[in-house]
């Protein structure tokens, strides 16, 4: 009968952890999904409200950095004078944990087919992945990955390899 109770105590502990860690999850999958929104609002301002002061953007290309000051900017830049339109097709979010290394944290990667229309009257659709680090409510870091070649190549422009003689 001791044993029982153990095993019940046990178990209520650890569906109690599981229940904290799928509320974290879902909080954080809340957020990014308000960070995707407010991108599909063309809303600047919200997306700054939910990145961190010490918010770190990569991609799509290796070497790609931008932080939260420029990465405001940036989308102030663009919803002036480049988008028109940014829609989520397809969008779906996962969270997960990584206890340790250099990618510890509570992350939550998104996929999504994105149609995307310019002001100019251009328009892609792409395949993005983009992963969040989130931490203490905000986003803190974020990686982004999408095919750029493709998305130039919809838009008209070729792509052409140096001649031998250059």
């Amino acid at each position: 009968m001791k044993y029982l109770f153990l095993l019940a105590g046990i178990a209520l502990f650890l569906g109690g952890c599981a229940s904290g860690s799928d509320k974290v999850n879902a909080e954080n999958i809340e957020l990014v999904n308000k960070y995707i929104k407010a991108v599909e609002e063309m809303d600047f301002e919200a997306m700054g409200e939910y990145l961190d002061e010490n918010y770190m953007g990569l991609g799509p290309s290796y070497g790609d950095t931008i932080y939260k000051q420029q990465a405001v900017e940036n989308w102030k830049e663009n919803v002036t004078n480049l988008y028109k339109k940014i829609h989520y097709n397809k969008s779906k979010s996962a969270a997960v944990n990584i206890p340790d290394g250099i990618n510890k944290g509570n992350w939550v990667g998104n996929w999504a087919e994105l149609a995307i229309e310019y002001q100019n009257g251009g328009s892609v659709t792409i395949w993005a992945n983009t992963d969040y680090l989130v931490e203490n409510g905000k986003i803190i870091r974020s990686w982004t990955f999408y095919n750029e070649a493709d998305a130039l190549r919809q838009l008209g422009y070729k792509i052409v390899a140096p001649s031998a003689t250059e």
